[in-house]
């Protein structure tokens, strides 16, 4: 199974080991978007959902999401993050919100993992905290935005390789 480093040559998962890497900067930046009812996001926009804040809400969830990703995805290795930071870009055209969370760590391995993680629980708790308003909530475009550090590099999601 040449290239999939999760993988022994037995077929067996094993996590990597990373024991013999230099401990150098990471970052990675991820993002995704909750698509909501013109109600919905007016609601959310307004700060009229009966739960709550629910961008701030959202916001530490993200964060908890981020620094918890050892726990939820397996295989992956703990970091300690330097730092997380969610933000929200709201598009009124569509009555969308984008999430992007930025993680940092000093590190063997990367931190793509946690951003993603970050994000995605991110905008399920917005989900989670506007379903009774609006059930047809689609989540969609996860993905990573950038990342830097590491033995891969720069890397920077132009959209043109898309599926």
């Amino acid at each position: 199974m040449e290239g999939f480093t999760h993988i022994d040559d037995t077929g067996n998962a094993v996590m990597v080991d990373v024991s013999g890497k230099a401990a150098t900067a990471r970052e990675a930046t991820a993002a995704g978007r909750i698509v909501m009812s013109r109600e919905c996001y007016e609601a959310v926009t307004a700060g009229t959902i009966v739960k709550g804040d629910v961008l701030g809400t959202a916001r530490v969830a993200g964060i908890m999401g981020a620094k918890r990703t050892s726990e939820l995805i397996p295989l992956c290795h703990i970091l300690n993050l330097s730092k997380c930071a969610v933000d929200f870009i709201f598009h009124d055209e569509e009555g969308a919100i984008e999430c992007r969370c930025t993680v940092k760590c000093q590190g063997q391995t990367g931190v793509e993992m946690e951003a993603l993680t970050g994000a995605s629980a991110a905008l399920l708790t917005i989900y989670d905290m506007c379903k009774a308003v609006d059930k047809r909530m689609v989540i969609r475009d996860i993905h990573l935005l950038e990342k830097i550090g590491g033995k891969s590099g720069y890397f920077s999601f132009d959209g043109q390789d898309a599926v």
